[in-house]
C-alpha cells in the first residue's frame, strides 16, 4: 500500500520548514546522507499512531509572482498540491489574516482535496486571540500550533491522518510491481511503450492510486506483472516546461508502491546528479532495483562499456548490488535480457533462510575477522536470524550494539549478503541486545 502525501503550503516566512521540522522530529530536514539527495532537504517519511505517509515541505507560495526562481518554485509547489492527499495551509498568528493568505486559500480549495488551516506561532495569549481573525477564511476548524514549541502539534497529527483515504483497491499483491523511474527524458516512456509493446498480452489498464497514472497489467513467460506508469507527470495542467521538472514526490509515490524499480540512465548525459538522487531514493526505501543505461546504441562506438561501468559503480557505490543492463528502449536492443533479471531479482528480494543457515554464515563471518572490543571487552555475537523479506531483514543478537563499529556492520552485512547469496538486492541488518 502507498504512503499518503501531506503537503505544507503557504507564504514566504510562516513558519513552514519549522513545522516539517517539528513534524518529523527531527532538527534537520532530510531523508539521507547519500550522495546526491542531501542537497532535496525538503521531503521525508514520517508516521504517526503506525501510520507512515510522505511529509513534503514547499516554498513560499506566492501565486502571481513573475519573478523566474519564483515561478519556478511554484511549478514544484503545484506539483506537491497535486500529488498531496492532504494540504496544510501554514498561516502566521503574529502577522495576522494576510490577503495573499485569502487567495492561497481560495486556489486550494478549488483543489476538491483536504486542506487543514494551520495557524502558527501561537506562543502566547496575545496570538491565541488573533486565532479567531482567521476564520475569516470559512474553514470549519482551524488547528492553532507552535511550531517552535510543540505546541498543538498532536491534535495536528491526528487529523492528518484521519484525513487519509481509507483502504485501497487490493489485488496488487499476486504480481510483481515495477516502475520505470529516472530523470526527464531519460526514456521513460519510450522504454515502458517498449516493454509492453514487446509483451502483448496485455490483461487489463487499470487506474493507479495516484491519479493521472494508468497501471499496465500483463503476462510474460507466465508471470503477472503491473508496470506503474509515472509518465503522467508530462500531462498535467498548469505546469509550464512540463518535460523539465522533476518531481521528487512522484517518484517517492512510484517506488513505494514498486517491488522493484527500473532506474534509468542515459547514456549520452552519463550520470548526473539527478540519476543520483532518484537512486538514493529507492536505495533509501530499500527497494530492488535494476540500473537501465538506456539509448546505449548513440554511444556505443565511443564510449567503452567497461569503462562506463566502473564509472558508473563507482558514482553509485550505495547500491553496488544492483544489477546493470545497456539498453536502448528505441530500437530494442537488449529489452529482452531485462525480463529474465526482473525474476531472478525478485526470486532473490522474496527469499528466506533458515535460522541454522544465516548463524552458518554469522559464525564464518565472525571466525574470519573477530569483531573489536569495546569497553575492554570483545563483542560477541551470539546469533541470528531472518525476520522479513522484500527486502532480506535480520536481526543479530549481540552483548554491546553501541560498540559495533559502522565499518563492522558492513562487513557484517556483506557476509551475510554474499554467503546467503543475496547478491542483487539490499538487505537490512539490525543489531539488537541480548537480555
Amino acid at each position: 500500500m502507498r504512503k499518503p502525501v501531506v503537503a505544507i503550503v503557504g507564504r514566504p516566512n510562516v513558519g513552514k520548514s519549522t513545522l516539517f521540522n517539528r513534524l518529523i522530529r527531527k532538527r534537520k530536514a532530510i531523508v539521507g546522507d547519500l550522495p546526491g539527495i542531501t542537497r532535496d532537504r525538503n521531503y521525508a517519511v514520517t508516521e504517526f499512531d503506525q501510520c507512515p505517509f510522505i511529509l513534503v515541505d514547499t516554498g513560499g507560495f506566492v501565486p502571481d509572482s513573475q519573478d523566474p526562481i519564483m515561478k519556478q518554485m511554484m511549478e514544484q509547489v503545484q506539483l506537491a498540491v497535486e500529488e498531496a492527499d492532504c494540504i496544510l495551509l501554514i498561516l502566521d498568528a503574529k502577522e495576522g489574516l494576510n490577503p495573499m493568505d485569502r487567495e492561497i486559500h481560495d486556489l486550494l480549495r478549488k483543489k476538491n482535496k483536504t486542506v487543514l488551516p494551520v495557524v502558527n506561532k501561537v506562543d502566547g495569549a496575545k496570538q491565541e486571540g488573533a486565532v479567531y481573525d482567521f476564520y475569516e477564511l470559512g474553514a470549519d476548524r482551524l488547528f492553532a500550533v507552535s511550531a517552535e514549541h510543540g505546541i498543538g502539534i498532536h491534535d495536528l497529527m491526528e487529523e492528518i491522518v484521519r484525513s487519509f483515504p481509507q483502504g485501497e483497491p487490493g489485488g496488487e499483491e499476486a504480481f510483481t510491481r515495477i516502475s520505470v523511474i529516472g530523470r526527464p527524458n531519460a526514456g521513460k516512456s519510450t522504454l515502458i511503450n517498449a516493454l509492453i509493446g514487446e509483451n502483448r498480452l496485455i490483461t487489463s489498464e487499470v487506474p493507479g492510486t495516484t491519479r493521472d497514472t494508468i497501471d499496465t497489467l500483463f503476462e510474460y513467460q507466465g508471470e503477472s506483472y503491473l508496470l506503474i506508469d509515472t509518465a503522467g507527470i508530462r500531462q498535467k495542467s498548469k505546469i509550464t516546461h512540463r518535460v523539465e521538472t522533476y518531481s521528487v514526490i512522484m517518484v517517492l509515490k512510484s517506488i513505494e508502491r514498486s517491488d522493484i524499480c527500473l532506474i534509468l540512465i542515459d547514456a549520452a548525459k552519463g550520470v548526473t546528479e539527478q540519476d543520483l538522487r532518484v537512486a538514493g531514493l529507492a536505495h533509501e526505501a530499500d527497494k530492488a532495483s535494476i540500473l537501465l543505461v538506456n539509448k546505449w546504441d548513440l554511444v556505443k562506438k565511443q564510449i567503452n562499456q567497461k569503462q562506463f561501468l566502473e564509472d558508473l559503480r563507482f558514482q553509485l557505490k550505495f547500491m553496488d548490488y544492483a544489477p546493470v543492463l545497456f539498453v536502448s528502449a528505441l530500437t530494442g536492443e537488449q529489452l529482452k535480457k531485462i525480463f529474465p533479471v526482473i525474476q531472478e531479482v525478485k526470486r532473490s528480494y522474496d527469499r528466506r533462510v533458515t535460522t541454522a543457515k544465516v548463524n552458518q554464515a554469522l559464525q564464518q563471518a565472525v571466525s574470519n575477522h573477530e569483531p573489536p572490543y569495546y569497553r575492554r571487552s570483545r563483542i560477541k555475537f551470539f546469533y541470528g536470524t531472518q525476520i522479513e523479506t522484500a527486502p532480506p531483514t535480520f536481526v543479530l543478537f549481540v552483548n554491546a550494539p553501541a560498540g559495533v563499529h559502522f565499518s563492522y556492520r558492513r562487513y557484517i552485512s556483506n557476509q551475510i549478503r554474499s554467503r546467503l547469496d543475496f547478491p542483487h538486492v539490499p538487505i537490512r541488518v539490525f543489531l539488537k541486545k541480548r537480555k
